[in-house]
């Protein structure tokens, strides 16, 4: 935390992950920042607007995914197949129910 002002660790089923004091875990603040269609710095006001972040924040945990990349690109990965097969098993339900 020392090197990476403003960001905390949290505990949970999935493990410690990284996250805004006071905010999103950092892989949420990614994925939003990279489902949208800006880029730059304009993505940094936009995904500032939609979490209801200062562009401060959203640049720390930009910061903090520059070092660690690898470590939220796993837990991106893992939340998007894990709605993948929450969408399928509703599907499937629906399929059932028809």
């Amino acid at each position: 935390m020392d090197e990476h002002p403003g960001i905390v660790f949290r505990g949970g089923p999935a493990g410690r992950r990284a996250a805004l004091a006071g905010g999103p875990d950092i892989w949420e603040l990614m994925a939003t920042l990279k489902q949208g269609k800006a880029r730059g710095e304009k993505a940094v006001g936009e995904t500032a607007e939609l979490l209801g972040l200062t562009e401060l924040q959203v640049r720390t945990g930009v910061r903090y995914y520059s070092d660690y990349p690898d470590e939220i690109d796993v837990r991106i990965k893992r939340n998007l197949e894990e709605a993948d097969a929450a969408e399928a098993a509703w599907r499937r339900e629906q399929a059932a129910l028809a």
